[in-house]
């Protein structure tokens, strides 16, 4: 009809629309956790209808794993399977994994393990570089026991340095990895030390 400027709705391809979609639901999701966060809240921040949204994912909950299984992937890509272990080359992936998908690195590691129906991937991920690391820190940390403690601290640790360089503006970039490494280093040294220290000031 002559004066009618109203255009047709821009048709993706079904993988493209399902990869917009998934990383509006890791922004929208990241940023207000699974239970506050609504299928309409997503449509709308990838400007979609809900009819499309359901034409791709059946429930929130089948979007919010499609989600956590997209961020795993942008994991394998750059974090080698831990064999070896907990390595500065891990330090490097986790990294540069945060860099790729801010938002899924806090899904993962922040509202996921809070999240009863999903907190078991981001435990078992924690779990496999708590073994990881264990195989390196048992090398220098004669102790078992601490051993043992360091292997669950650091990678704890590490996760931790990075959430917080990102919420400090990712300063720095190139350095990132290094500083990470020597809260590393920290962790590994308080296990090692053989003698005790008083943190607190001298009384008089």
């Amino acid at each position: 009809m002559a004066g009618d400027k109203s255009e047709p709705v821009r048709r993706l391809p079904r993988a493209q629309r399902r990869e917009q979609i998934l990383a509006a639901a890791t922004e929208a999701f990241a940023r207000n956790g699974f239970t506050a966060t609504g299928l309409d809240d997503i449509a709308a921040e990838a400007g979609v209808t809900r009819v499309i949204l359901y034409r791709h994912f059946d429930s929130k909950t089948d979007l919010y794993q499609a989600v956590l299984d997209r961020f795993c992937a942008v994991l394998s890509d750059h974090v080698a399977e831990p064999v070896g272990g907990f390595t500065d080359a891990s330090i490097d992936g986790l990294l540069k994994a945060a860099i790729a998908e801010p938002a899924g690195f806090r899904l993962l590691f922040v509202h996921a393990a809070r999240e009863s129906e999903f907190k078991a991937l981001a435990e078992q991920f924690r779990a496999d570089i708590t073994e990881a690391a264990h195989l390196q820190i048992s090398k220098v940390v004669v102790d078992a026991a601490w051993a043992r403690w360091a292997a669950q601290l650091a990678p704890t640790a590490a996760i931790e340095a990075i959430i917080a360089w990102l919420d400090a503006g990712q300063p720095d970039p190139d350095l990132a990895a290094d500083r990470v490494r020597h809260v590393i280093a920290g962790v590994i040294t308080a296990a090692a030390a053989n003698t005790g220290f008083d943190c607190l000031p001298p009384t008089a």
